[in-house]
């Protein structure tokens, strides 16, 4: 029978009411708004009122959507935590594999009496699952938790396992598979893995350092999934798993909570994921439900067995890891959902020239998709909420310094670096933490001043592409130094970023610069002069030159998170080049608050041998941030002087970032670390200490 609608324009506008009625209403009702699209897409197929027809633009956006899930799985997942929970993650991957598939065999087998090639694929399809609820994940900001990285890195296995039975079990069908076959198969994958783990993070920081047009960045990311997407098929792979190998080498050139990042997720949960949750409502017919007792049958077996195996699963992982009920709970929300992987073994194993699975066999799985899909939601959500409640009281210390995060802008081809910069390290828990500042002379022409009011607008810009308010403000002044350090009172900024001086030529000057200096002499808070030539993402790695007796200074652990920031949110490792005791203190915090940021404290001999050994360990692609000090405090030393002469000799075509901490004020008594003892003490105490042990000796 003929759809109801058949015009393209109201296709397109009834997917968009939906879209916007559907997760507005299940919000106000407490429901997973997923369930509301497959249901959508239920009642509007044409099993249901016959408003729409499945034709290729579902399928097309219905496979977009679904590599968009699993790359962005792949693309936000902390490399931190895959290389730490990575063992972990390939045991539960296992599980939850093995324990449904056993269940189902037996269940198939020898409960409803399958031959043993249908009752196999029967088992990979209850054994399979796809990250249809991972959106519910990503909106509460917990795709760094443990469970759910063990979560994502089962999906993987557990897929690749399911589409490896199966096409054995085609091949034998078929009569072929000899050893050849997969020799060439094995090598086909290792060889695709290499290319892609290999080329692409290449390739990637090449285009993204010259490219800063918005648009063509998120259309090079996008052409490099389906690169990867295609290249996995052309291995004998699905390319839902190219799609997340993609995400996973991809990661550390597209920031976390950076604008590339947002315009990604934003277009993938605006429209392609949903897309094809509706897509995958439209296979669904509720008229099995009331079919003969053979099919209900068949559909309670699937559902039930299906549900137990992962659940199952995930109680095996609690109990041998000691993980948390909630724990358990995310685990089982994830992995229960059956969409991608079982549609494609159920349509590969329904076809003619096969016949190993029956039209029932058909309908019971699309009816397990809603099922399960239901199931996870629910789960999955209720768990995300626990999970978010718990996250934040135990984190609720790691954003407690206070003040915006200010910088200035004096020219326009800064503007996009530094706003990156201050997206990284800006504190996500203080409302409105981001400020743009232009500062115009008074006997400047208006053209001038024109300039800085655009410069505000495009920073603007980027940061609500990153999904991220920025406050601007425009100040005129007979002072640029004098107009910043009232601001700086005004807004209570905590910290000032600004440009490194440069010459006309655009070098470094070899000086602080006028507006500097006099920002420094006036201003007691954490002042960072940056001088960046790639995007932030894009960088290699982060090195840190430290001065002797940083510990002793109030904004110490201040600076040390915000390089904890940028390395967690740009998944880049980062080395510390200290002195003294120094060392001990910093690795003290990066255990206690940022356990999963990859880093190497480095012990010199002196602050004289720790600058010299900069040139030959920084590279370009690399970040260099030198900690420094304002005369006249404690870890302030003569070889501080010459910083800026030093980064013109050295580093002239180097990314690099002079920080001068807060040197006196309230220290953050909020934060603190672990004494030698392991006594937990504030800071103000172990600066005390410190200080009192040095003058008695």
């Amino acid at each position: 029978m003929e759809p109801l609608i058949t015009n393209p324009t109201w296709i397109f506008l009834v997917m968009l009411i939906v879209l916007l009625l559907v997760p507005i209403i299940l919000r106000r009702l407490h429901i997973p708004h997923i369930i509301g699209l497959i249901a959508a897409g239920a009642v509007l197929g044409q099993h249901g009122l016959n408003v729409l027809a499945r034709d290729t633009s579902f399928e097309l956006f219905g496979q977009v959507g679904i590599y968009y899930i699993m790359f962005l799985a792949g693309l936000e997942m902390d490399m931190g935590s895959f290389r730490r929970h990575g063992p972990k993650g390939a045991a539960f991957g296992v599980w939850t594999f093995v324990v449904p598939f056993i269940l189902g065999f037996v269940a198939t087998r020898y409960g409803l009496g399958m031959s043993r090639q249908t009752a196999v694929l029967v088992s990979c399809i209850l054994s399979s699952h796809t990250l249809v609820t991972y959106p519910i994940v990503g909106r509460y900001g917990l795709g760094k938790q443990p469970s759910v990285v063990y979560a994502i890195i089962a999906t993987a296995i557990a897929s690749f396992t399911a589409l490896l039975t199966l096409a054995i079990v085609v091949q034998k069908k078929m009569g072929g598979g000899d050893a050849v076959y997969w020799l060439r198969f094995g090598v086909g994958i290792v060889l695709y893995i290499i290319a892609v783990a290999y080329t692409f993070p290449k390739i990637g920081r090449w285009f993204l350092r010259r490219n800063e047009d918005a648009v063509t960045q998120y259309i090079f990311v996008l052409t490099m999934v389906f690169i990867s997407a295609f290249l996995a098929v052309s291995v004998g792979l699905e390319g839902l798993l190219g799609a997340f190998l993609a995400g996973l080498v991809l990661n550390r050139i597209v920031p976390h909570g950076g604008p590339l990042m947002g315009r990604i997720e934003f277009v993938g949960n605006a429209l392609f994921v949903p897309w094809f949750l509706i897509g995958v409502g439209m296979f669904i017919d509720l008229s099995i439900l009331f079919g003969d007792r053979q099919t209900l049958l068949l559909c309670a077996v699937l559902i039930g067995v299906g549900t137990l195996g992962k659940w199952l699963a995930a109680v095996i992982m609690e109990r041998l890891n000691g993980l948390q009920r909630v724990d358990r709970l995310l685990m089982f929300g994830l992995t229960n959902s059956h969409a991608a992987g079982a549609l494609a073994i159920v349509m590969i194993g329904t076809r003619p020239e096969l016949d190993l699975m029956s039209p029932e066999i058909l309908n019971a799985t699309v009816l397990l998709i809603l099922f399960s899909c239901i199931i996870s939601s629910l789960a999955t959500e209720k768990g995300a909420r626990m999970m978010a409640l718990r996250s934040n009281e135990m984190d609720r210390n790691r954003g407690s310094y206070h003040g915006k995060c200010l910088t200035a802008y004096a020219y326009p081809q800064t503007v996009d670096t530094l706003t990156q910069l201050s997206i990284l390290i800006r504190n996500p828990l203080i409302p409105d933490s981001l400020m743009g500042l232009a500062v115009a002379m008074d006997d400047e022409d208006d053209l001038l001043r024109a300039r800085g009011v655009s410069n505000l607008e495009k920073a603007q810009a980027i940061a609500a592409a990153a999904n991220v308010k920025m406050s601007v403000m425009s100040r005129i002044s007979s002072n640029v130094a004098v107009a910043i350090a009232h601001t700086m009172r005004e807004v209570d900024a905590g910290e000032i970023i600004m440009g490194l001086h440069e010459d006309d030529e655009g070098k470094p000057s070899g000086k602080l610069g006028v507006t500097a200096q006099s920002v420094l002499s006036i201003t007691h808070r954490e002042v960072l002069l940056v001088r960046l030539l790639m995007p932030p993402g894009t960088i290699r790695r982060i090195v840190v030159a430290v001065p002797p007796m940083a510990e002793y200074e109030v904004g110490f652990y201040k600076w040390v998170e915000h390089i904890c920031r940028i390395a967690e949110l740009t998944g880049q490792p980062v080395r510390f080049h200290t002195l003294g005791d120094t060392g001990f203190y910093i690795k003290e915090y990066l255990t206690t608050h940022h356990p999963l940021v990859q880093q190497e404290v480095v012990t010199e001999r002196g602050f004289g041998n720790l600058l010299m050994r900069l040139p030959s360990e920084v590279n370009t692609d690399h970040l260099l941030v030198i900690v420094t000090a304002r005369a006249g405090f404690i870890s302030h030393t003569p070889a501080l002087n010459t910083l800026p002469h030093f980064i013109a000799q050295h580093f002239a075509n180097t990314n690099v970032i002079l920080l001068y901490p807060d040197q006196y004020g309230d220290p953050q008594e909020s934060l603190s670390v672990f004494a030698p003892n392991g006594q937990s003490v504030t800071q103000r105490q172990l600066l005390f200490e410190k200080w009192l042990n040095k003058m008695r000796n």
